[in-house]
């Protein structure tokens, strides 16, 4: 499960805005369209969706009522689109709040912080004897706490909430350091040994961090 899903056809505010939030230590991932948005959603969900209403295709309208019709996600709509009945419209869908363009990058964090902390309260992750601390972008083990790049958290973090489920190389690395990221691919594989070195028994006989060949990385 990624953190945030962005569905903006504009993708240079896209790209600024993952920008932004993955500086802030969230994992984020992002669609141009409506239907492109609820595929992802379906296939890895989200714990918070900022959503744009003038869409190719689906509008945003459509997309907000498609997801309130099975789940309570937060949804903050981002548009440009400023009449009443567009508020009351987005309102009535069950959008948690409203905000129009231009808006102010630093608010629209404090919102989103604010969201997560009053509505998905998932300040710790425990598995095992690790503890993972979401709020702080912290991790112990027994008790202990282990030095972790934010980058290393991210990645320990999206394979524990994704346990069982087999993520490929691909998805990693484009929700932790996104497709657009200067780095080289192989670094996912270095990240993935140091994490072992850290959380394993034995790095080199692994039963936390499984590697799936030809596929990706499982948490086991």
């Amino acid at each position: 499960m990624v953190d945030i899903l962005i569905v903006e056809d504009n993708t240079e505010l896209s790209g600024l805005l993952c920008e932004f939030l993955r500086a802030e230590n969230y994992v984020v991932s992002t669609a141009e369209n409506g239907e492109k948005a609820l595929s992802l959603y379906e296939k890895y969900g989200a714990r918070l969706v900022l959503l744009d209403i003038n869409l190719p295709g689906m509008d945003g309208f459509a997309v907000c009522k498609r997801i309130r019709e099975k789940e309570n996600t937060p949804i903050i709509i981002l548009t440009a689109r400023c009449d009443k009945e567009d508020k009351l419209s987005g309102i009535i869908l069950g959008a948690d709040d409203y905000i129009e363009k231009p808006y102010d990058i630093d608010i629209l964090i404090a919102k989103i912080k604010g969201i997560f902390k009053r509505r998905l309260a998932l300040d710790v992750l425990t598995e095992g004897d690790l503890s993972l601390n979401i709020s702080q972008g912290t991790v112990t083990k027994g008790g202990k706490p282990l030095a972790m790049t934010a980058k290393e958290f991210e990645l320990i973090r999206m394979l524990i909430t994704n346990k069982g489920q087999t993520l490929t190389k691909d998805l990693l690395f484009d929700r932790i350091w996104g497709s657009d990221s200067e780095s080289e691919p192989q670094t996912l594989t270095v990240h993935i040994k140091w994490l072992r070195q850290k959380i394993e028994d034995d790095p080199k006989a692994p039963v936390h961090i499984l590697t799936v060949w030809g596929k990706g990385y499982r948490w086991e």
